[in-house]
């Protein structure tokens, strides 16, 4: 991929060596394991297509998430999601 720019005297540079900015905030969600629907998780292992964690990061696991300490922000909307859960029954 590259990525064009247009510098104050007119010139034009092309970047060869850009990469688009693959993350989604500021790097602690590197450290954790995150919690996904589990269906997804077989098509993402086989087919490589991203997943999206319960605290919004996306990403295409490579991985052992046992690892690593469990992501506070997903724990936390997991807890949440099955107290209501309760709450309907």
């Amino acid at each position: 991929m590259s990525e064009t720019e247009v510098l104050p005297d007119q010139k034009t540079r092309v970047r060869e060596d850009t990469r688009p900015d693959l993350s989604h905030g500021d790097g602690d969600h590197e450290r954790f394991a995150h919690y996904v629907k589990k269906d997804k998780i077989v098509e993402s292992s086989v087919m490589g297509t991203p997943l999206t964690a319960l605290c919004g990061k996306v990403w295409v696991p490579s991985r052992d998430p046992q690892r690593y300490p469990v992501c506070p922000t997903c724990k936390e909307i997991f807890e949440e999601m099955r107290s209501r859960e309760g709450a309907e029954d």
